[in-house]
């Protein structure tokens, strides 16, 4: 028996990242469309972004710190409604340490890049292609064209550092939006560089044609294992700690009969 809930029109990497990491969850975010509730780290992220895509809304030589500092209190305003606000349980503490770290990000940002330098093709840049009969979306914090006439994708992170034993997976999603570019464009990003702005570091990787074709085939296959089990109407939880640690629907599983794994201790007990 199928889903009553249709398939989302079209995929995008970060639900397809979810689909890798376990199918229930792509379940409940793509198909049933349950919200997830806002995070502190979430929130903090989508003002930064929110900040740095005004900024690039300027001429080159309007793009300062101090136009990036004026970007804050809207920001906060945009993201910050009465929802995300019960979401957070914030208070008047909790809402000054946020634009006390969304303000030291940027002065960060600062130092990493030159904006007025920057040229770029697009910000928040929707790319809506179909690759190998995936219907696919992606969103691109920023792709720049650099004097050589080469793309590259920059990607704002506002997490800690990876780790660089796993770049396979750090730069999956990008690789992917790589894929996005070929198809939509006709034209191969060169690079891709993702900021972390928290961090004041940047970590790049060459793309290669093998690669994106990698990321595509997988994109496709997935899709047809999307579709299978919506068809079927199961999508089979794959339980695991790292992947429930932090997944917005462990408690609905875990009432549902999944064995949800508890979450270690971190407080020395």
């Amino acid at each position: 028996m199928s889903f009553d809930h249709p398939l989302p029109s079209a995929l995008s990497p970060s639900r397809l990242q979810d689909f890798r990491a376990c199918p229930r969850r792509f379940q409940y975010s793509a198909v049933e469309r349950i919200p997830q509730p806002a995070t502190y780290a979430t929130t903090k992220g989508r003002i930064v972004h929110w900040i740095l895509e005004q900024l690039y809304t300027l001429e080159p030589a309007a793009r300062t710190a101090a136009a990036a500092a004026g970007f804050a209190e809207p920001a906060e305003s945009a993201i910050v409604t009465e929802s995300v606000r019960q979401d957070l349980d914030a208070d008047d503490a909790l809402l000054t340490r946020l634009r006390d770290e969304v303000r030291d990000i940027i002065d960060v940002y600062f130092t990493m890049e030159q904006p007025q330098h920057v040229n770029h093709v697009g910000v928040e840049l929707r790319v809506n292609v179909e690759l190998d009969g995936v219907p696919m979306l992606g969103i691109l914090d920023r792709l720049d064209r650099h004097d050589d006439g080469a793309l590259v994708i920059v990607d704002y992170k506002t997490g800690s550092l990876p780790n660089r034993n796993y770049d396979t997976q750090t730069f999956a999603n990008a690789e992917l939006y790589a894929a996005l570019c070929q198809a939509s464009m006709g034209e191969l990003p060169r690079t891709i560089r993702l900021l972390y702005v928290a961090k004041g570091q940047a970590i790049e990787r060459h793309v290669t044609e093998v690669v994106v074709r990698a990321r595509a085939q997988a994109a496709s296959d997935a899709w047809s294992r999307i579709e299978r089990f919506h068809d079927e109407g199961a999508f089979p939880a794959t339980p695991s700690a790292n992947t429930c640690r932090f997944c917005a629907y462990a408690d609905r599983c875990r009432a549902s009969g999944v064995a949800v794994p508890v979450r270690p201790r971190t407080d020395g007990l």
